[in-house]
């Protein structure tokens, strides 16, 4: 059985990244989201950190406001992120590990052995209609702690697999491959919906995107940079393409 049309989200925190490096309100993470939303993108995710180092709380405001797709609100189980997240009502949010030192998420929620936290910390927002994903590595004890606790979609964690394609160690792609491929497959029989994210790129989101059991693909950073040069819309425009292909 397959998930139907491939989903993409596009990922604006790194807008505001740039933004933040010098001060101001430029460029405007919210404007990004509008022309992903113009150039093909099937929903917006913005990663509200405990520390504000990219997108900021007036940021999740605007894109509250202006957005017509489905906005995904990455965070990580705190109080004060699941406070902020109820205010809000996104259409989703995705649990992910936080640590301050890290410059981006290096991997999965341990779920397994946080069975009843979790359990208790997602409630609320399935009890406010919700969508709910857990971020977590690609392993047999995450997918099916997430399946217990109730959890209707995990995104697996593509960290090492894009690494592995990007400094050509071609075994440790091929392997990382495997793993989210049979994952995938699992976590469908379980009654998961799958997401990957990660480090995708125009390289290797092919071999992901043919995996049929796979609902979306949330890709960020690479399409930023990518926009540098070709522009936003195009670079986007781009993504949905390979994908298309891939799934195709």
């Amino acid at each position: 059985m397959t998930a139907g049309k491939l989903r993409l989200g596009v990922n604006i925190d790194h807008v505001a990244t740039v933004r933040n490096a010098r001060g101001g309100t430029v460029p405007d993470p919210v404007r990004a989201a509008l022309v992903a939303q113009e150039a093909g993108a099937d929903g917006i995710t913005a990663h509200l950190r405990e520390d504000r180092r990219h997108i900021v709380d007036a940021d999740i405001d605007g894109l509250m406001a202006a957005l017509k797709l489905p906005l995904n609100f990455e965070m990580a189980a705190t109080q004060e992120m699941q406070q902020i997240a109820l205010r809000h009502k996104p259409h989703a949010v995705c649990i992910v590990p936080e640590k301050r030192e890290e410059r981006t998420t290096e991997g999965g929620l341990e779920v397994a052995g946080q069975d009843n936290t979790l359990a208790h910390y997602i409630a609320p927002f399935q009890a406010s209609g919700a969508r709910v994903s857990l971020f977590i590595a690609a392993e047999k004890k995450q997918v099916e702690a997430a399946a217990r606790i109730g959890a209707p979609v995990i995104e697996l964690h593509a960290g090492a697999y894009a690494d592995a394609w990007a400094e050509e160690r071609w075994d440790v792609r091929d392997s990382e491959l495997s793993r989210i491929t049979e994952m995938t497959a699992y976590a469908h029989e379980l009654g998961l919906e799958v997401h990957v994210g990660h480090g995708l790129t125009y390289d290797s989101v092919g071999p992901i995107a043919a995996l049929p059991q796979v609902a979306e693909l949330n890709i960020g950073h690479f399409i930023i940079g990518e926009a540098i040069f070709r522009g936003l819309g195009p670079a986007i425009a781009e993504m949905r393409r390979l994908m298309d292909e891939a799934r195709a």
